[in-house]
């Protein structure tokens, strides 16, 4: 069973931010520290909640990892690198565990189509405005997803 690395943790801390104070992210979601939608215990994150210290978010985003890195592993079928599994999970703690099993990017990554997967990454940057309703580009995930994809197929050191 493979692990995140702290190099993917960074990363993922990178993408998500830090904030102590309880926020609407793009998507109009609840968030807190380093992009937990919610607490320990199964409980969303609402509008005034706050977190005195870093380290409750480090702790709330560490708990809330098992979940990703579990989902990954069960879910590839093929043989990966490090850069790899720390994509798929900052992808899926992004996304969701259902998203990412059901995905396409799953099923050619199954199939062996590391490339075809790779740029599957891509496709998945559209938020629902909760304005509209409606499928929108964001940036931030178009830049999440080129950055993830670029980890992908980034080769290891030897």
């Amino acid at each position: 069973m493979m692990k995140i690395s702290e190099h993917g943790l960074a990363i993922i801390k990178q993408f998500e931010g830090l904030m102590l104070t309880a926020y609407r992210d793009v998507a109009g979601i609840w968030t807190i520290g380093y992009g937990s939608t919610r607490y320990h215990d199964g409980k969303a994150v609402k509008p005034g909640d706050r977190l005195t210290h870093p380290n409750q978010a480090e702790a709330l985003l560490l708990n809330t990892l098992g979940w990703y890195v579990t989902a990954v592993n069960n879910s590839v079928k093929v043989p990966l690198t490090q850069n790899q599994f720390d994509a798929l999970v900052s992808f899926a703690y992004n996304e969701g565990t259902g998203a990412l099993q059901k995905s396409t990017l799953m099923r050619k990554l199954n199939a062996h189509d590391y490339i075809g997967a790779a740029d599957q990454f891509l496709v998945w940057n559209k938020i629902t405005d909760p304005q509209t309703g409606k499928k929108v580009i964001c940036d931030t995930l178009t830049k999440r997803r080129k950055q993830e994809r670029t980890l992908f197929l980034k080769q290891q050191p030897s």
